[in-house]
Parts: structure tokens; sequence; C-alpha cells
């Protein structure tokens, strides 16, 4: 009898195991591939500038904290050969990398944190089909308090909200396709928000363009004012911005946004490139002029 009851009980367990098991466990490299261009060719993680190999890493990362290098993420021992699939989503999802210490937030877990399941199965099945490179990753240059990780806990506090993406109801289809692409795999507003002195997102100011952008680039207001931001533009402009690079006007996107509309977004379904315009328009338009910091010297008095 006992022993059956055991038996009972490690089935039970069993099936629980199975039922559980996560969706990664199964992921389509092919499918991986395609939400790997969703998020921007994860182009941190490739140093252009210096033709380094892809995802290799090394890549500066210029903040006002100072610099950080993106991470070798090819599936070799310098890299993330050794994770785990469980590691990789926790890192995604959490901000904790696969020997449990937190991660400094210019990776933008807080946004990925909104993938599904299904993406991140998919993304990291792709990640393992990249040719392995050995390069091992560069230590960041960060000014104190700031290079000490243990104040990230205290950050992720303030600032870090853990959680899948949830569709609107009230929304259409794709108006949701486009929230998710924007808040989650395109991870937007952490280039096109500002940050406040702790390197939070300034939420009222949500894509309202930053003089303190990837790299130190500015980064443009994206919300649908009129005066500052994309107010005259229509979605199919959106959609042919997305596909060549130019704008209303004729000028072209130059420096990161060049780059990744030039390996990344333009190889996107045009389905969602139109979700992706839909949403931004119906973002509330914020009037917040950016413009490069040295402009503003010259206008100073």
């Amino acid at each position: 009898m006992r022993f059956a009851i055991a038996m009972c009980c490690l089935a039970t367990t069993f099936l629980a195991g199975v039922a559980a098991a996560p969706v990664w466990a199964q992921g389509d490299a092919k499918a991986g591939a395609y939400v790997f261009l969703a998020t921007g060719g994860c182009a941190c993680h490739t140093d252009r500038k210096n033709k380094g190999p892809f995802l290799a890493g090394g890549r500066s990362l210029k903040t006002p904290f100072g610099v950080i290098y993106g991470s070798n993420i090819t599936p070799d021992r310098t890299g993330i050969e050794d994770w785990s699939e469980a590691d990789f989503v926790r890192a995604m999802t959490e901000g904790v990398n696969e020997h449990g210490n937190e991660m400094y937030p210019v990776f933008p877990y807080t946004s990925f944190t909104r993938m599904t399941e299904e993406d991140l199965g998919n993304l990291w099945a792709y990640l393992r089909t990249v040719p392995p490179v050995q390069q091992r990753n560069k230590r960041p240059e960060l000014m104190p308090p700031f290079n000490l990780r243990v104040g990230v806990k205290a950050w992720k506090l303030l600032y870090f909200t853990p959680g899948r993406f949830r569709p609107d109801p009230a929304r259409t289809e794709a108006w949701n396709r486009g929230a998710y692409l924007v808040t989650a795999l395109g991870h937007c507003a952490e280039c096109h928000t500002p940050r406040d002195l702790a390197g939070g997102l300034k939420r009222s100011l949500a894509y309202a363009g930053s003089t303190d952008g990837p790299e130190g680039q500015l980064a443009p207001n994206i919300t649908p004012d009129k005066e500052t931001g994309i107010g005259d533009w229509t979605e199919k402009d959106i959609v042919y911005y997305l596909q060549t690079g130019l704008q209303p006007d004729g000028d072209s996107a130059e420096k990161l946004m060049g780059e990744l509309i030039e390996t990344a977004y333009q190889k996107l379904r045009e389905a969602d490139l139109q979700a992706i315009a839909t949403y931004l328009k119906s973002l509330p338009p914020i009037r917040n002029k950016v413009v490069e910091k040295d402009e503003k010297k010259k206008d100073a008095p």
C-alpha cells in the first residue's frame, strides 16, 4: 500500500513537471531569428565600429555613469555556452545573470520582461545556432557608486516591474501587436525616454526623446506631438521610415537608428511595421523639444 502511494506521488510529481515544462525547451530557431530582428538585432552585442565578430560583444555603450561593454552572447565558453535555458530567461526577464549577479539595466531586461515565453524560447533556440566566438567580456568602466552591483537591487525596487505583456481587450489586434513590439521586443522606451539622475525612466515623458540616448546619442521625440514629435507623420510615413530610413522631410536616419533599420527593422513583416505605426500614433502627444547638447550651448546667452 505504501509503495502504491509512493508511486502515485512520483507519478503526480512527474506529470506536474511535464505540465510545468518551460515553453522555451522546444524553441524554434527560425521563428527566433525573426524575434531577434524585432529586438533590433541585439545591436549592442556586435562591435560594428571595429568590425567585431557577430554578437561577440565588446561594443562600448556610453552612459552618463560611465562605459559598459556589450557582452558575448555567442554559444562559446566565453559567451553563453554554459548557460541553461532557465539562465537565459532569468537574465532576460529578471536581470540576473547565470551566476546570480544583478545585471546593470543598460541591458533592457526592464522591457524584455514583457516578452512571451514562446518568443523567449524561440530567441534562445536561435542564439544557440550562431557561430561561437571566443572573446572574453570587458569589465564595465563606471564611476562610483554605480560600479557597485549591490546598488542595482535597490534600483530595481524603484524602477523595475517584472511581468509579461498583457493585451488590452478594448484595443484592436493590430494595436496590441504594435504595443508588444514597441514596449517589449523593440524596447523603444529605453532609448526614447529621458532618465533621472539615478538612471530611471521618466515615465511622464515616455517616448518624448532624450539627449542621453544609446551610446550618448540623441533619441528624438516619437510621440505624435505636431511641433516636437512625429505628429505630422502618417502611419505610412512611419512604415516607410522603418523600411528605408527616410523621413517625410527627406532627411535620413543616422547612427544607431540607421544601423537598426539596415540590419533589422527593414526585414520585419509590413504588417508588424504597420502595427508599430498604429501604436506610436496612439500615444499621448508630449511637447518636448530634444536638441543636441552642443546646440543648447550655442543658444545659451
